[in-house]
């Protein structure tokens, strides 16, 4: 009976160790900055943890939603990050700004230069992205991690509604409802956006008011000079009246 309680409380601690060992669940993933609107543009953020004590990242593949493609996608400079864009043709041309778009990016893949993602530490890499389709929730884009020792982790299993989690999770990211100005970049942009209008519009009253000042004054000056151009004529005049008496005199 003591040789089964022990056993018992073995197994318990066993289990506890092992929980706690367990993996962190740390996957590559995309957020928007700000918002994701339907119809509008947005900036993405994928976000690229090292889940390896021994190893470095030193490669990312993100695969761009051929069901829904992107006439735009442009990524921003990650120093010491080398940038690759792929793109194919489409089935159905794009229309955009009156323009028919062929072909879009499928795939953007960013290679470690002179840097790389430490363990303990992540990444993220930007993109602008447009425009975002208005029939669809969720894109999925599909990431590929390489580390230095030749592993290679695919982030490619899309979820399921309702279902667990898969164990390599693609990056999800969420549409919002379509906004009115279709630019996305959230509340603090727009907020962003009133005080630039509102101090462009002081800007502009200022510059009015300094205006209307200066105009002013420059009246007054000339008002001025011209009654004491009036004065000095007069009294010229009176002046040679009086010699030419004194003359005659």
């Amino acid at each position: 009976m003591k040789l089964s309680r022990i056993a018992l409380a073995g197994g318990v601690a066993a289990s506890t160790v092992l929980l706690i060992a367990g993996p962190a669940a740390a996957h590559v993933s995309v957020q928007p900055v700000g918002e994701a609107a339907k119809g509008g543009y947005a900036t993405l953020n994928f976000k690229v943890p090292n889940e390896r004590d021994q190893a470095s990242t030193v490669k990312l593949e993100v695969n761009f939603p051929a069901d829904h493609p992107l006439s735009s996608v442009t990524p921003q400079a990650v120093p010491g990050w080398d940038i690759k864009i792929d793109k194919s043709k489409l089935d159905k041309p794009l229309e955009v700004h009156g323009k028919k778009i062929t072909e879009a990016v499928s795939k953007v893949t960013w290679t470690a230069d002179d840097s790389e993602i430490a363990p303990g530490y992540f990444q993220q890499f930007p993109v602008s992205v447009g425009a975002l389709p208005e029939d669809a929730d969720q894109l999925v884009f599909k990431a590929i991690q390489t580390y230095d020792n030749k592993e290679v982790v695919r982030w490619i299993e899309e979820p399921t509604d309702g279902g667990e989690e898969p164990d390599s999770p693609a990056p999800v990211l969420k549409l919002s409802a379509a906004s009115d100005d279709h630019h996305g970049g959230g509340a603090a942009d727009d907020a962003k956006e009133a005080d630039d209008h509102k101090a462009a519009d002081t800007a502009a009253s200022t510059e009015e008011t300094h205006a209307a000042a200066s105009s002013s004054s420059s009246d007054t000056t000339a008002r001025t000079l011209g009654i004491i151009g009036i004065v000095i004529g007069v009294a010229g005049v009176a002046f040679g009246v009086l010699a030419g008496r004194r003359r005659s005199a």
